[in-house]
């Protein structure tokens, strides 16, 4: 287990007994979270989903080839979010990719901020990248907000990257790199 504390929130990986809590969080937020990212089939809000999407985060922590934590809220340890370092490049590139979702209920907060602040701190400190990247919808202000709040630097225009709610979407490229870290 990774667990890395923040001062309004903890990350730790997640495990099987997490399904329930994920799956209720996933659930939850469905229509909030597709105004960014794709709708899923109704399975995928489910515990059984949920549980072997963990078991397979847990086979790639082993081979060290992604990092996904629950966001976690200290005083009450509920489930608030979900973020993750994947996408994992090696030499030459010793690259990846960050995501992260944070319960609506919980926006505005300061939590994805410092969700993605350690996180940033651990890809570059304990797993040693060069580069970390992030693709956000030009209308999600608040995820920019929290990028460039990280010290990410928009690089670029990813044209009609991802397929949401029946249409192609842009997406900026974001990067952080770990000699401005």
């Amino acid at each position: 287990m990774i667990y890395l504390e923040g001062k309004t929130c903890y990350l730790r990986t997640l495990n099987i007994n997490d399904a329930p809590s994920l799956a209720n969080l996933v659930y939850r937020n469905k229509r909030f979270w597709s105004i960014y990212e794709p709708l899923h089939r109704d399975e995928y809000y489910t515990t059984v989903v949920q549980r072997e999407k963990i078991r397979e985060s847990q086979m790639l922590l082993k081979e060290k080839r992604e990092f996904s934590f629950g966001v976690f809220l200290p005083e009450t340890d509920q489930v608030i979010g979900h973020i993750s370092l994947y996408s994992l490049k090696r030499m030459p590139f010793s690259s990846g990719l960050i995501g992260y979702s944070i319960d609506e209920e919980f926006i505005g907060k300061g939590i994805a901020s410092a969700s993605v602040k350690l996180v940033r701190h651990f890809a570059f400190e304990h797993v040693n990248l060069n580069r970390i990247e992030a693709y956000v919808s030009p209308k999600n202000l608040g995820s920019i907000k929290v990028l460039e709040n990280n010290q990410f630097q928009r690089e670029g225009l990813l044209r009609k990257l991802l397929f949401i709610n029946g249409k192609w979407e842009d997406h900026y490229m974001y990067a952080s790199i770990s000699d401005e870290f």
